[in-house]
């Protein structure tokens, strides 16, 4: 069985120049919403999943009740571990976004933080799912992630 994941995972595994990102003509162009279809690897290396990252501040994890702000840190909070694998966002292969209470107006806050981080680089592949609550009160976002870190 551990051989049979280890070939799994070694046919998921790629590097940064093999990463490819792929938006059918055939479907709807998902860049003015900060992601792409679909995005592959074909290469040696680590994947490397990111748990849930909140809009919570610092150590003390301090929540601001406004939803730009949880945003912005839970995307730098994205950043800081990518940071702790000498990865960066483009290394991100696919996210997955909950908003609490989601709304066009949250979803045109995200997509302008989305943009600031990735700037001119594609987007990953992305699920953004509306949730009433997330496990602590007064979160209003959680991003989670899976990257790859080429050997």
């Amino acid at each position: 069985m551990k051989h049979l994941l280890f070939s799994l995972f070694s046919l998921c595994a790629f590097t940064t120049k093999a990463q490819t990102f792929k938006n059918p003509e055939s479907l709807f162009d998902p860049t003015p919403y900060g992601f792409s279809h679909a995005s592959s690897v074909s290469a040696p290396g680590e994947l490397v999943y990111i748990s849930g990252q909140s809009g919570g501040a610092g150590k003390e994890h301090t929540l601001s009740n406004n939803f730009r702000e949880q945003t912005q840190i839970a995307l730098q909070n994205i950043v800081t571990v990518l940071d702790s694998y000498k990865l960066k966002p483009e290394n991100i292969i696919k996210i997955t976004i909950l908003i609490v209470d989601h709304s066009p107006e949250k979803l045109k806050i995200w997509n302008e933080e989305i943009r600031k981080v990735w700037k001119n680089n594609p987007f990953p592949a992305s699920t953004l799912i509306p949730v009433p609550k997330l496990a602590i009160d007064g979160m209003l976002i959680e991003v989670d992630a899976i990257a790859f870190k080429a050997k």
